[in-house]
């Protein structure tokens, strides 16, 4: 079993946990790749935070671009973050926005390593 803290220190809580149960099965060799992949493609949730202020100051919805809804950043930017209440709601929960988009990378980047056997 690969230990996923060597390979993504940067990962804690509930996404840390979570990690090491998709790379469980996995060789050192594909954790490694899986660490690249997922490292190089997971959103830090300090700059979803930093993009989701920016939004105050007149481009509302850069941070839902940066989360792959580019629907609801669309919506944001023609309606100032849905009249900056939307952006407020967005700044309370940005940890749980980013914790659900580097999931469901985590998910695709384990699909694709696995089928490589």
């Amino acid at each position: 079993m690969a230990d996923v803290f060597n390979y993504l220190p940067m990962l804690e809580g509930e996404e840390l946990m979570y990690v090491q149960h998709l790379i469980k099965d996995l060789s050192d060799d594909q954790a490694k790749q899986f660490a690249m992949i997922y490292s190089a493609r997971r959103k830090d949730p300090q700059i979803i935070l930093i993009t989701c202020l920016v939004g105050f100051l007149g481009i509302a919805g850069i941070h839902r671009f940066l989360l792959e809804q580019i629907g609801m950043g669309i919506l944001y930017i023609l309606t100032g973050g849905l009249c900056w209440i939307g952006t407020i709601v967005d700044l309370v929960n940005y940890k749980k926005l980013t914790y659900e988009y580097n999931l469901k990378i985590a998910n695709d980047v384990s699909m694709i390593i696995k089928s490589r056997n």
